[in-house]
């Protein structure tokens, strides 16, 4: 019966190799003074300094690497890149279709055993307390040599869930990202809800040392004398979209109570009385005809629509109607159109407006009441310019929507302001991600045949995630589109959306995972149980005597060593409360494992 050997090698026990080597060379020394001032043979002497010297140098060389896998675990150093560095890795990686994230190593079951070890065996114990004393685990990153870390760019079609607690290395992550993606000529779109400075001019720097400045749309409402107008209804491939896109903003639990519906209603039909009328929906308009009534917008509607279908008598025969009703004209027309061109010439939209006319003012009000204020804030300055632009010909206002950004190839960074008004900044990002699901229906629909990458990056994306991204999640994979999208914990998406099945969608729909230190026990064990356990290497020795009363009787006296195989995690739970800040462990689509480290992108 064949027996299984176990190498127990420890890598962090003494280096017992040094002094064999010092007293090896010691040897060689005393051989080469024994044959200079001894009447011994010259030759002897030569051959046995020689052969002291020979396993000198092998013990040395064995000595020294295991000084380095030491002092490689000890190393606590940052690594930097400059932008002209990070354009120039971008397309040298770009030429095998990969993208570049930093220096490490695949994170196989030997690494995983080495690290267990350590940890059995105690790593203030082996590695000495100075390992222990920072701020984080930096030994995890000597495990192994490191080399540059590409990624195949077709696993990053499954979208990315960037993970970690505060200030660990998110933004730093969509830095190099960003910046490669920018390298690439592929259209760029960030989404930061917290505003992050250094985000923003990381990415301007990139198009500015391409010699693309142009490339670079900058959207602030903290900001809006340097900040574009972008209109989040810009882009939409049925009317419908639009109501949902605003009455997703109304506060509620399920998403399907009343006061949503009714509120859908309404906006469906004043976007549809505006487009009757040949007026493009925008923010400000529904706020006008909700808070003041469909009165006027209705009116514009019928007379539009008349002429449209009856040009030459419909003055004529609406007359009649109209002198009726000498207070309310109105009413007048409403009832020309029921009773006469409704037969010939009906109009859904019309009917759902007037519908709307006729509903009861009061409990309108009420049913709207949770409407209104968002469509204040939205519509209040300076967001009334910069999510709703109407300027007159000749202005010199930046005025975008998200089909041309992705159209030109233009990297857009939207900060949303969420520390100085969260609410506001929420709407403004989840109504930018339903139009951004629109323009991917679009591509998906039409743009096929010229169908490109684009790279959507969203930043505290607990702040912003609604359904529309999880439609993007689920389905704009066929557009071109690929989401980073960067959280703390888990948690955050359940409590954002109000419903665990929801978030689990979200993660169910990232299939690469890139986990910095996350000190979130649910978050840790999410990831970790979504990786293979292995058999871990542990090794027992047992030393056993006895002496009996009898003196006549032997001495006995026993040793035992037992090899056991246990199962482990790949990456304990625990070890990822302990990553040191920028290091990180990615698990990506297909089921390699990298251990990584990020350098830090420097504009100067």
């Amino acid at each position: 019966m064949k027996q299984e050997i176990f190498d127990f090698d420890n890598p962090w026990r003494p280096i017992y190799e040094a002094p064999q080597a010092l007293g090896w060379l010691g040897a060689a020394a005393g051989c080469v003074a024994t044959g200079a001032f001894l009447p011994l043979p010259t030759s002897f002497a030569a051959v046995a300094a020689g052969t002291c010297a020979i396993a000198g140098a092998y013990r040395g060389a064995k000595a020294y690497a295991r000084r380095k896998v030491k002092a490689r675990a000890l190393c606590t150093t940052k690594s930097f890149i400059t932008v002209p560095e990070l354009i120039q890795k971008a397309q040298q990686a770009a030429k095998t279709n990969h993208l570049w994230l930093g220096e490490g190593f695949q994170w196989t079951d030997i690494e995983a055993n080495t690290m267990h070890s350590l940890l059995g065996g105690g790593v203030a114990a082996q590695l000495g307390r100075e390992a222990t004393a920072k701020d984080g685990a930096y030994w995890l990153h000597g495990l192994a040599r490191e080399q540059d870390v590409l990624i195949d760019m077709s696993m990053l079609d499954g979208h990315t869930l960037i993970v970690g607690t505060t200030r660990v290395g998110k933004t730093r992550c969509f830095d190099l990202l960003i910046g490669q993606a920018i390298a690439r000529g592929e259209p760029v779109i960030i989404i930061d809800p917290k505003g992050d400075h250094g985000l923003a001019e990381n990415a301007r720097r990139v198009c500015e040392v391409l010699g693309q400045s142009e490339r670079f749309v900058y959207f602030h409402p903290a900001h809006p004398e340097k900040s574009a107008s972008i209109d989040p209804l810009r882009n939409w491939n049925r009317k419908t979209e639009l109501a949902s896109r605003v009455a997703a903003l109304i506060p509620s639990e399920t998403g399907a109570d009343p006061f949503t519906a009714f509120g859908w209603k309404v906006i469906n039909d004043i976007v549809g009385g505006l487009i009757a009328t040949g007026k493009r929906p925008n923010l400000v308009e529904l706020r006008r005809y909700i808070e003041g009534g469909p009165d006027e917008l209705l009116l514009k509607a019928l007379r539009e629509h008349f002429r449209r279908h009856m040009p030459e008598e419909w003055e004529r025969k609406s007359e009649p109607y109209v002198r009726k009703k000498p207070k309310n004209p109105l009413e007048g027309y409403i009832e020309f159109y029921e009773q006469i061109v409704v037969h010939e010439h009906p109009n859904v939209d019309l009917g759902g407006l007037i519908s709307t006319f006729h509903h009861d003012r009061d409990h309108f009000g009420k049913m709207v009441a949770s409407l209104i204020p968002i469509l204040s804030m939205l519509t209040s300055d300076p967001l009334k310019d910069l999510l709703s632009p109407d300027f007159e010909v000749g202005h010199k206002k930046q005025v975008t929507d998200f089909a041309r950004i992705i159209r030109n190839d233009q990297v857009c960074y939207l900060g949303l302001d969420s520390l100085a008004d969260g609410t506001v900044g929420s709407a403004i990002g989840s109504m930018f991600l339903a139009d951004m699901t629109a323009v991917a229906g679009d591509l998906y629909n039409y743009g096929i045949k010229t169908k490109k990458v684009v790279n959507i990056f969203v930043d505290e994306a607990a702040e912003v995630i609604n359904n529309p991204t999880i439609q993007l999640l689920n389905k704009a994979g066929g557009a071109g589109f690929r989401m980073f999208i960067a959280t703390q914990t888990f948690a955050d998406f359940a409590a954002r959306l109000g419903d665990e099945n929801k978030a689990r969608q979200v993660l169910a729909n990232t299939n690469n995972k890139i986990t910095l230190r996350v000190l979130d026990s649910e978050t840790q064990k999410y990831i970790s149980d979504g990786i293979p356990k292995i058999k871990a290497r542990s090794m027992s020795v047992k030393y056993g005597h006895g002496i009996d009363a009898n003196v006549h009787d032997p001495y006995n006296a026993s040793y035992q060593e037992a090899a056991t195989l246990e199962e482990a995690d790949l990456i304990p739970p625990g070890v990822l409360s302990e990553l040191a800040p920028l290091h990180y462990f990615a698990r990506l689509s297909g089921g390699k494992t990298i251990k990584g480290r990020l350098s830090i992108l420097v504009t100067e």
